[in-house]
């Protein structure tokens, strides 16, 4: 009695996804992309979807998971950026990247002229679908041009200077800018020292502007020598307090336009023997972890850097999803900021 033939069928749990793709003659990855409903060829998925049926084969939940990740891939470009904004910044995607199951590439991009910057775009342009550009990169026009061009969705982070081929995530740096100066004139300042960020940045011409609104609509004159250029690093932040405080008659308040260079206005007070803030008050902007690692802890605008990441994600993963459509949607996604009050901050002294 001849023995029954055993089925050439293997058991379910015992197929893996390289039996399947040797089966249909391609790669694992591109199994995972057919089955996620990644980007591949008709011909190709309906392969691969006959060899899945074929062999019985159940994708893994977890191994899912990760072909979703590696499939949307989000880069976040960065050239010399503020350490503590950036830390923000980062915890912000990671953690979002995290939940929502999708592969993040970080690039950082060291000073690159705008010839640099359009090959460095289009290299990465084949490689990723959608790209988050945070200060100062959000506002280069030779990166966006490129990557638009090449049809990759494109946030900017922070960005006063709204564009109409790219989404935004951003707070009012205006009001944000004015809000800090009334504060300070509520205290009795009215020689207020301002120290400006990065020159090329709309987001700090628009911090600038709402100091000179507050303070005309106070009936004050902004004095161009209490006006310094800073560029958002701790270093520029030493050399903009020291001509500030210089001045034959100098601030009794110094708002600087972030957190670092505050917390460089602080040191330079503590070095000159001036008590902070019973002889010259500071503000920063942003609320990063500079702002309360200084003492006296500063007085601040919270930006939501880590919730600006996740919005970015958001519109970016959106976006992605709706590609093919005939219609382009462009979001300008304003967050709401607020002033923390905190102990830099007094009345000015009696001179």
């Amino acid at each position: 009695m001849d023995k029954p033939k055993k089925s050439v069928r293997r058991k379910t749990s015992g197929v893996t996804i390289d039996e399947v793709a040797a089966l249909a003659g391609v790669s694992p990855m591109t199994v995972s992309r057919a089955i996620n409903q990644g980007k591949v060829r008709d011909v190709t998925r309906e392969r691969v979807m006959r060899a899945v049926r074929e062999l019985g084969y159940t994708p893994n939940l977890a191994a899912s998971s990760l072909a979703a990740a590696q499939h949307t891939r989000i880069a976040l470009i960065y050239t010399n950026p503020s350490g503590a904004y950036l830390r923000e910044l980062l915890v912000g995607l990671l953690r979002v990247a995290s939940n929502a199951a999708i592969q993040l590439v970080i690039h950082y991009w060291d000073n690159f002229d705008p010839e640099a910057e359009r090959n460095a775009a289009r290299a990465l342009a084949g490689r990723v679908d959608g790209v988050i550009l945070p200060p100062p990169l959000c506002e280069s026009q030779a990166a966006v041009t490129e990557l638009v061009s090449a049809g990759i969705p494109v946030v900017a982070i922070a960005s006063g200077h709204l564009r109409d081929d790219l989404s935004c995530v951003r707070i009012d740096d205006f009001h944000a800018g004015k809000e800090m100066a009334e504060h300070l004139i509520q205290h009795g300042h009215r020689r207020i020292g301002f120290i400006c960020g990065r020159s090329d940045l709309s987001a700090s011409a628009r911090r600038y502007d709402g100091f000179v609104t507050a303070l005309q609509e106070a009936g004050l004159q902004v004095e161009p020598g209490l006006v310094e250029q800073g560029d958002y690093t701790y270093r520029s932040g030493l050399a903009a307090t020291e001509k500030l405080l210089s001045q034959r008659r100098p601030p009794t308040a110094i708002f600087a336009s972030n957190d670092d260079m505050a917390a460089a206005a602080i040191s330079v007070a503590h070095r000159r023997g001036l008590e902070v803030p019973r002889d010259l008050s500071v503000v920063g902007f942003d609320d990063t972890s500079a702002a309360t690692t200084v003492w006296p802890e500063l007085t601040t605008i919270h930006q939501p850097i880590a919730a600006m990441a996740d919005a970015a994600i958001d519109i970016l993963l959106r976006t992605i999803r709706r590609k093919g459509d005939d219609t382009r949607v462009l979001t300008d996604h304003v967050m709401p900021h607020r002033l923390v009050v905190r102990d830099s901050v007094a009345r000015p002294p009696k001179r």
